[in-house]
């Protein structure tokens, strides 16, 4: 249970979903909002799409080699 400071400072109202997140400094209470936000924030800038292909790619050659 929040306290209720911290759930009106967090606007947060009975039934939100919230996400216990494990860090490597400690646990993480987090909205499912909070949590979308830092995981585009950690991606953005990534090319998984590419990093992908080049690997199915790289797979691709080896096993034609074998």
């Amino acid at each position: 249970m929040l306290p209720a400071e911290v759930r009106q400072r967090a606007g947060l109202v009975e039934g939100s979903k919230l996400v216990l997140v494990e860090t490597p400094s400690g646990l993480v209470l987090m909205t499912q909002r909070q949590v979308r936000d830092r995981v585009r924030k950690e991606l953005s800038g990534l090319d998984l799409v590419g990093e992908l292909i080049a690997e199915r790619r790289s797979e691709s050659a080896i096993e034609d080699q074998a």
